[in-house]
């Protein structure tokens, strides 16, 4: 069996409904706006995007959702990646289900995402903390067994989505290993504080002082929630950089649009040797970015050896989104310095995706581990 890049007719429709969305839904202030909220999203785009069937687009059919594999998801998400469209429809509708998926049993599988797929519930996935690490031994907060179920404590940073979740899926040390606990955000003792700064993006602090949660809350079987969260992550990753995809191609479309309008000195600055230059070096990102990626996509939805493929499509896209932004800016000069610029908003969106599920730094010693091995 090859790998074979084109789209089936419905891959085309969705990529093709989903852009139309975009432009008819998400004009640039609307755009603008959501990448300055806490939650990246509205009631009434959340609402939408579920109806279009966004969030269940992965979920088996017998869980409410449509039953797409990962390669048809790869192909919506590098379409909202072009915009680039923020919200939790990446946390909730990939990662949050693919979690519930792998550590659920079935009674909450049958619970949980039918809610996933309409929007009712919006998850997200509260795992790193101020000791940063991608690893187990990077847990430190503690679930301690009671009479009632758990009492959770302990501080997760850079966890993303929170305004805009209702349930978050909570890493915590038990006993004997690593839970996961499904914790709604209303519950007492949960406090949230948006990072500041650039590099963050929309990610939040969330502390669990004393936090009460049924023993219902427990995703699964006790101790043994890190094997699941790791397929769960493994299985989404390539989606996250499928959206990194759509918007290398963006920047690189008009850059190069750009370079044929824009005259300097009597002549367009695409036939400038340093301008042409660039814009190779950003169509050799973004290829790079989109082989691996649906590389990756097609060994999962194929059942082959996928892990290195998985770590080379993370560290290969992050890179490449970040470098092909960063290019831009040179093509369009100063004026895509204007956070009102298109260029801006992917920048802002390249430089925050850039950490999250691992940095490429992280994904390359994986790599190197298993060659190793």
């Amino acid at each position: 069996m090859s790998l074979d890049l084109s789209l089936t007719k419905s891959e085309e429709m969705l990529k093709s409904t989903t852009l139309d969305f975009l432009e008819r839904e998400i004009p640039r202030e609307t755009l603008e706006a959501l990448l300055d909220s806490d939650t990246g999203t509205t009631e009434t785009i959340l609402k939408k995007v579920a109806d279009i069937g966004w969030l269940g687009l992965i979920i088996p059919e017998e869980y409410g959702g449509i039953g797409y594999p990962l390669t048809t998801a790869g192909v919506l998400f590098e379409a909202l990646g072009s915009w680039p469209l923020p919200g939790p429809y990446f946390s909730s509708g990939i990662l949050g289900s693919q979690i519930v998926m792998e550590a659920g049993t079935e009674e909450q599988k049958q619970q949980l995402l039918p809610e996933v797929a309409t929007g009712n519930i919006v998850l997200t996935l509260a795992l790193t903390e101020p000791e940063y690490s991608w690893d187990p031994e990077g847990v430190k907060a503690t679930a301690s067994s009671d009479a009632d179920g758990f009492v959770l404590n302990g501080v997760k940073l850079f966890t993303p989505d929170a305004q805009a979740a209702t349930y978050f899926i909570v890493v915590a040390r038990t006993d004997r290993g690593i839970s996961l606990l499904v914790v709604e955000k209303k519950t007492a003792g949960v406090k949230l504080r948006r990072l500041p700064g650039f590099l963050a993006g929309r990610t939040f602090e969330v502390t669990f002082d004393s936090v009460k949660v049924p023993s219902s809350a427990l995703l699964g079987t006790m101790d043994e929630g890190w094997k699941a969260l790791e397929k769960a992550i493994t299985r989404s990753i390539p989606v996250l950089c499928a959206y990194k995809v759509g918007g290398c191609q963006a920047i690189f479309d008009l850059a190069l649009k750009y370079s044929r309008e824009r005259v300097q000195f009597s002549q367009p600055i695409g036939r400038f040797q340093r301008v042409q230059d660039m814009i190779i070096e950003m169509i050799t990102h973004a290829d790079a970015a989109r082989w691996t990626t649906y590389e990756a996509l097609w060994k999962l939805d194929t059942q082959q050896p996928m892990a290195e493929s998985v770590h080379l499509a993370k560290a290969v896209a992050s890179e490449a989104y970040w470098q092909v932004c960063t290019l831009g800016h040179r093509v369009f000069s100063g004026v895509s310095y204007s956070m009102e610029h298109t260029v801006s908003f992917h920048t802002r969106t390249s430089r925050h995706l850039y950490n999250v599920l691992g940095e490429p730094s992280y994904h390359r010693q994986q790599i190197a581990a298993r060659l190793l091995s």
